[in-house]
């Protein structure tokens, strides 16, 4: 006969790949080169310009509950073999708790990318600002394309 606890355990970590694995494919890219499905095949307005300025920034990580979800489960099967009566589902409450806040944070850390902020000087003089992943570099003077269409904006050589 199995041990209960030598069972949760044991599932736990199947539990933490299958989760790690979705969070890490569920990150979509938001580069200067990324496109997603919809935006294929659809025209798009083209102007030029010179880059004013750049800076770095981060762009925040998702927050899809995979994480929390995740972690709430293994915080519980951890925390419920803890004590025993009251204090197992104490312990699984409290676990599961915590377990989420942590997955919560995890998901977001692994999922944050760093991104940059580029002013360009369109050839009309107007100023913009776009913000995305940064796949590419830029620099002050680069004469660069803005492509805009279906509510997204990015910036390329």
């Amino acid at each position: 006969m199995i041990n209960g606890r030598f069972l949760k355990y044991s599932l736990a970590l199947p539990i933490a790949l299958i989760l790690a694995t979705a969070v890490g494919c569920a990150t979509p890219g938001l580069g200067g080169g990324d496109y997603s499905r919809a935006q294929t095949r659809g025209e798009q307005t083209v102007r030029l310009g010179v880059v004013e300025q750049v800076r770095p920034v981060k762009i925040d990580g998702t927050r899809s509950g995979v994480g929390a979800t995740g972690g709430a489960v293994l915080g519980g099967v951890a925390g419920s073999g803890v004590g025993g009566g009251r204090g197992q589902v104490a312990g699984a409450v409290a676990g599961a708790i915590l377990g989420g806040v942590v997955g919560q944070a995890a998901e977001n850390s692994a999922t944050t990318k760093p991104g940059v902020e580029i002013t360009v000087k369109l050839e009309s003089g107007k100023l913009i600002a776009v913000t995305q992943e940064a796949d590419e570099q830029f620099r002050i003077g680069d004469r660069v394309r803005i492509l805009s269409g279906g509510g997204v904006t990015r910036i390329s050589h």
